[in-house]
């Protein structure tokens, strides 16, 4: 493995955001983005003063309110290269995936493939289909704990199968999925690829141009840096009137901009993914529309390039100490996770919270995940905390 060290003009355009975005960031090192991300300064602000405004309501009339899920809905198009069309607001990546189990066309016999080991956000939406005789298939992982790419792909050539679900990125080990292959053999085959996006979006590129996805779902409180009950769930135009909502929203049928005439109860859903939003909280998708700002700023192939670079010196580390690295340490299924399997696991995530080093603790292993923000001096912190675990020291 090459370990790719970033260079001093880089180094100093994050101190500058730090100091602009998370000043918090001078007394704790955080490295848990795969679990929940910080809000920039910018994002904090916009809510605050929407929430000002939102203790006298007339401060906040409809022309103000809706342009803010407009422009979330752009930001979310640009940042996976689709168009705001596509785009229809979520609550949480749960949301966007339960509107994909129901709206798909999926009968009786039918087959769902999941990974075993996925996170059961990606999981439970499918079981709950047995009811209807859906069949929600469970593909073992390979013996390093990935999906096995290879068995999916095998698979797919089962006419049975109807779709495939998948995390863009896996939460317990890191490992990102080749999505470029999978759509396109979901694509040769007839199925339907549906993504669970929220442990790589923000982190790791995606162009859903150059990628074949059909829906892809994912909340705003991890790599997007935005508040809680945000989300977007993407819908591939092709096939936007060619599902139907479980749920419909009042906002979802046509006719109901014009708030001065609503009774007219003319049930058409919208031709765009809005058919799939129920009526949104605006404050959530402000901050949403805000932080993917920042990202879009900085650019996510960036933020991708500088965040390996961070996670090559965990891996480099761990290499050279014999502890065992559970994510892949190189290569295209490389993430910005990093996990490592010390002796002791929870105590090294004792002892490093003592430290004022804050990850994950999952399955097993070490969870890092650090973000733009984050600086080698970080990395060589948490380093000298696990050196002093492993007895190094």
């Amino acid at each position: 493995m090459t370990t790719r060290s970033p260079d001093a003009a880089l180094r100093a355009l994050v101190r500058d955001l730090r100091d602009r975005e998370f000043p918090w960031t001078a007394a704790t090192i955080y490295l848990a983005n795969a679990s929940v991300g910080p809000i920039p300064e910018r994002t904090r602000l916009a809510l605050e003063a929407f929430n000002a405004k939102r203790t006298a309501p007339h401060l906040l009339p409809d022309r103000e309110l809706f342009p803010m899920l407009d422009a979330a809905r752009a930001a979310a198009a640009r940042l996976i290269g689709a168009d705001a069309a596509e785009i229809a607001l979520m609550p949480s990546t749960s949301a966007g995936l339960n509107v994909a189990a129901r709206a798909l066309p999926l009968a009786p016999g039918d087959v769902v493939l999941v990974s075993d080991r996925e996170f059961p956000a990606i999981v439970h939406p499918w079981l709950a289909l047995r009811r209807q005789g859906i069949v929600a298939e469970l593909v073992p992982v390979t013996p390093e704990g990935f999906p096995d790419e290879a068995r999916l792909l095998e698979r797919l050539a089962d006419p049975r199968v109807r779709a495939l679900a998948v995390s863009f990125v896996q939460f317990s080990n890191g490992y990102k999925a080749d999505l470029a292959r999978l759509g396109a053999a979901c694509r040769a085959h007839g199925a339907w690829l549906v993504v669970d996006a929220i442990q790589g979006l923000g982190a790791s590129p995606l162009d859903v141009r150059e990628t074949p996805v059909d829906l892809l779902a994912c909340g705003g409180q991890k790599w997007l840096l935005a508040p809680w009950g945000s989300g977007f769930l993407y819908v591939r135009r092709e096939l936007v009137p060619r599902l139907e909502p479980v749920a419909v929203g009042w906002l979802a049928v046509e006719g109901t901009d014009d708030f001065a005439n609503l009774l007219r109860y003319d049930h058409r859903l919208r031709s765009d993914a809005r058919r799939f939003e129920l009526p949104n909280a605006f404050q959530d998708f402000l901050g949403l529309g805000t932080s993917l700002g920042l990202l879009l700023e900085l650019g996510v192939v960036a933020v991708d390039t500088y965040t390996r670079s961070l996670g090559d010196l965990l891996v480099a580390w761990a290499q050279r100490t014999g502890v065992h690295v559970v994510s892949p340490a190189d290569g295209p299924h490389r993430s910005a996770i990093v996990c490592l399997a010390l002796p002791d696991p929870a105590d090294a995530h004792r002892r490093l919270r003592q430290a004022g080093v804050i990850c994950s603790l999952r399955e097993g292993a070490l969870r890092f995940a650090p973000h733009c923000y984050n600086t080698v001096e970080e990395i060589e912190r948490a380093i000298g905390v696990m050196d002093e675990v492993v007895g190094n020291r």
